[in-house]
């Protein structure tokens, strides 16, 4: 069996134990890279030789990662002295490097990860289609299920990356879904976090008023918890802050959650709905019906409010110009249209269009709706978790999310109806690998918990898992293939 085709816990002990050195299992994802990349173009630099010898440096150190191998996606998380290009043409031309780790790089290597290189994003979180990974500059990130679909995005070249085996755990974050989109179109574990429980720092303080969150992929729900556990943490500084976790989010897999009460949604009031994704919710709640929990369809009453989709865009257009307006500022330069791909040139200007108390109106609005949700978990009568499909649809052939930049919105809208709603709430939220549609594409289903209680999720992620074990599925292009 390939090193690879077991989980980042399993590899921990084994290095722990002896039985492997970090170089070892360094050298085994150079290897995968080196043969899968070529077919998924999900990491457009690497940094093999200097991982090798910080592998080699690391022997056997009791760090609560030692030896994992990882990748960073390239966007919000500059690493010292490695490619910062955000996706963007002009940032590679110029081969923009990053002056220092950000809180997410240096607490993944304080715990001993390794990284191997960054990952391919749709540009500035923008391009032609924030929810694809298709780059004009870069090219286009191919699922590893079906190389002709898309891995969606914007995280989806570390999602791809980690569900063929190149690595056991990549680094992603999520401002409206780009964690758990991905995790769902590529079959893997996608764990949101509370707003505030892993900081921005120390270059940024937040990220698109709030709504963005820094996170991780990975293929097990213990290497979620155990990740969450070492890039969680708070920097001088930082605007939000998160209760205290009452033990290691590792310790969660092993307790009992007792008996939930959990909402079903097996609706899109948005639009339309795939059957295969509302079938696989059923199937989900069927499970946990199973297990001792109390299943019932419910869904909070404003969950596919009409104007959700306009007050989040607002934010994060107006993000978008703003970082397109910092690029400017450092490089001395204006840019233009030829600078930028028409999806990310429109989404600037409209951005720019926006006046301050639009802004601070859609962050009033946004805030409002935060309260009405998080009141359905509370009392009670309060629901402990919420069960739903993460996406309406499996992920769709390459070029389909991309074809039209300047009517982009319609074309991704109805396909993400259950994820934005816990970026604006701040809440934890989960994409599970559950469920195969009959063309062989992996479905996620969503669960969402109280702000704060990340605990919850990975229980019963735990349960899902043992009760519904993704592991026997792997995709057509694999570490474990000769």
């Amino acid at each position: 069996m390939d090193i690879l085709e077991t989980d980042a816990t399993d590899l921990v002990k084994r290095v722990h134990g002896g039985e492997l050195h970090p170089l070892d299992v360094i050298d085994a994802a150079i290897a995968a890279c080196e043969r899968l990349n070529p077919i998924l173009n999900a990491v457009f630099s690497t940094r093999f030789e200097r991982a090798r010898e910080e592998a080699q440096a690391a022997g056997s150190r009791s760090g609560a990662l030692a030896g994992i191998p990882t990748l960073f996606k390239d966007l919000g998380t500059p690493e010292a002295g490695e490619p910062q290009y955000l996706g963007n043409r002009v940032l590679k031309a110029l081969d923009a490097r990053a002056p220092a780790d950000c809180h997410v790089v240096r607490k993944l290597k304080d715990a001993g990860a390794v990284s191997i290189g960054r990952t391919t994003v749709p540009e500035l979180a923008s391009g032609n289609c924030p929810a694809a990974c298709e780059n004009e500059a870069f090219g286009d990130t191919r699922n590893p299920w079906d190389i002709t679909h898309t891995p969606m995005g914007s995280s989806g070249g570390s999602a791809a990356a980690v569900a063929a085996g190149i690595v056991p755990v990549a680094h992603g974050n999520d401002g409206g879904g780009s964690i758990r989109v991905p995790a769902s179109a590529n079959g893997v574990v996608g764990l949101k976090p509370s707003r505030g429980r892993v900081s921005w720092g120390p270059i940024l303080a937040e990220s698109w008023a709030g709504l963005a969150t820094q996170g991780m992929l990975t293929r097990t729900v213990r290497d979620s918890a155990l990740t969450l556990d070492a890039i969680a943490g708070l920097m001088p500084g930082d605007p939000y802050g998160c209760p205290a976790p009452a033990g290691p989010f590792r310790e969660a897999m092993s307790t009992d959650p007792g008996r939930l009460r959990i909402g079903l949604c097996d609706v899109n009031e948005a639009g339309p709905l795939h059957p295969a994704c509302r079938d696989g919710a059923r199937a989900v709640g069927d499970v946990l019906a199973d297990l001792g929990h109390r299943v019932e369809p419910a869904w909070p009453a404003p969950f596919f409010s009409e104007r959700l989709v306009d007050l989040c865009l607002t934010i994060v257009s107006v993000g978008i110009a703003q970082t397109v307006g910092l690029l400017e500022s450092a490089l001395g330069r204006s840019f233009g249209e030829d600078d930028l791909e028409l999806g990310t040139w429109l989404e600037a200007e409209r951005g720019r269009g926006i006046s301050g108390p639009e802004f601070l109106d859609a962050i009033t609005r946004l805030n409002r709706f935060a309260r009405e949700m998080a009141a359905w978990w509370e009392g009670e009568e309060g629901f402990d978790l919420l069960l739903c499909p993460t996406l309406a649809a499996p992920p769709p052939e390459l070029g389909v999310l991309v074809r039209h930049p300047e009517d982009r919105v319609a074309l991704w809208r109805d396909r993400i109806p259950y994820t934005p709603q816990f970026n604006i709430t701040g809440q934890p939220a989960i994409s599970l690998p559950l469920c195969v549609s009959a063309e062989g594409l992996p479905i996620g289903i969503q669960l969402a918990a109280r702000y704060a209680d990340e605990a919850t999720l990975i229980r019963v992620g735990s349960q899902l898992e043992e009760a519904m074990p993704w592991s026997r599925h792997k995709p057509a292009v694999w570490v474990g293939d000769p």
